[in-house]
């Protein structure tokens, strides 16, 4: 059998789906234009740019000892640590090689062909593939104001749909919904729907936010047996390398996300990294510090500029730059990777993640000098 034949004998569904694009590493542009690898910034992937914590990286020291083990498959001490910061019962937590998968582990848990899925446009990637992967209906509702217009999403729910994603901050716009908006929606897909659909709350951006907008999802899930509510470690907390998210549920849907879920999906060096990171209070504050004055410093320019931009309640902004493909292009020239967004449905547009003060400021004078050059 051909190559050829191998992928036409798959399913269509599957045949389809346009693999997930990631930023472009460091080592791939200096390669690609002759450039000094450590002259490149990168703003692309809604990285933290203070890195990992010090407190997480002691904690992946003490862990190398055990590496000839297998991690523990239930993340007892992780989901401890978890339990004891939220308030939230063991039994209610799900954890996740980041929390891409627990939005996969969703999907295969709850829908197969022939269900429908409900996200906004314009919202995270993965909530498309997981539907996709599993040949389910897209329902796919036109955006607000670039975010969740949530009383269109609700009118959107038919009797074929399993799943609601929702997005809060959403990637990668950086819209915000409010605590009322999403208890309004919460409550009407109650009314009308009982616990047939589960809402996904993604909440991966949420320690970025002002403290008086974070949503109180373990509140949430404690009054809605639909809800799951989604966090990474991957964003504030510096450990995007080592891939660990978790859910809070009530324990009917944490159960069918474990009998999906495979058995060793968060290592034993991504598990007590995460442990340290947590408590790691101070490395918090400053990662929120950082991301709050780089965000001010981007949008200052992009308004020097004249440039119109998403206000961002996450650690990136969308801007919009018109000849998105050739701007980016003349950026990777200048060292600087940010990300393009047409796959989204935005051609005109580039996310840019919030660095540190200089990287900001290498990429505002790099993009400077490249909207003065003729297209």
């Amino acid at each position: 059998m051909s190559v050829k034949d191998s992928v036409l004998s798959a399913p269509k569904h599957i045949a389809a789906i346009a693999p997930y694009q990631a930023g472009k590493p460091i080592e791939e542009l200096a390669r690609e234009f002759g450039l000094d690898a450590s002259k490149i910034v990168k703003l692309a992937s809604n990285e933290n740019p203070l890195g990992m914590p010090e407190s997480a990286k002691q904690a992946l020291s003490a862990a190398v000892a055990n590496l000839g083990r297998y991690p523990d498959p239930a993340g007892f001490d992780l989901k401890k640590a978890i339990s004891q910061r939220f308030g939230v019962d063991q039994t209610w937590l799900t954890l996740g090689n980041g929390s891409n998968d627990i939005l996969e582990l969703v999907a295969s848990a709850l829908i197969e062909p022939g269900s429908a899925v409900v996200y906004s446009q314009f919202a995270f990637v993965v909530y498309r593939l997981a539907t996709q992967a599993r040949g389910a209906k897209h329902l796919v509702v036109p955006a607000k104001d670039h975010g969740h217009d949530l009383p269109a999403m609700l009118e959107a729910i038919t009797p074929e749909t399993k799943i609601v994603y929702v997005a809060n901050p959403n990637n990668p716009t950086g819209t915000y919904l409010s605590i009322e908006a999403i208890e309004t929606f919460l409550a009407g897909v109650a009314a009308r729907h009982g616990t047939r659909v589960t809402v996904v709350l993604d909440e991966a951006y949420n320690e970025f936010l002002e403290p008086a907008l974070r949503v109180d999802g373990v509140a949430l899930v404690k009054r809605y047996p639909n809800l799951i509510v989604s966090r990474s470690f991957s964003k504030a907390y510096g450990l995007a390398g080592l891939r660990v998210g978790f859910a809070m549920a009530q324990p009917v849907l944490t159960d069918l996300l474990n009998r999906v879920r495979q058995p060793f999906n968060v290592n034993s060096l991504a598990q007590a990294a995460a442990i340290a990171a947590l408590n790691d209070k101070e490395f918090l504050v400053k990662s929120f510090a950082v991301n709050r004055d780089g965000k001010e410093q981007l949008q200052k320019a992009f308004e020097t500029l004249g440039l119109q931009f998403v206000p961002s309640y996450a650690n990136f902004v969308l801007v919009k730059v018109g000849d998105a493909a050739r701007i980016n292009l003349e950026l990777l020239k200048r060292g600087v990777i940010v990300r393009p967004v047409a796959g989204d449905g935005l051609p005109e547009w580039l996310r840019v993640s919030i660095g540190l003060p200089h990287e900001n400021q290498t990429f505002i004078d790099a993009l400077t000098a490249v909207l003065k050059t003729a297209p």
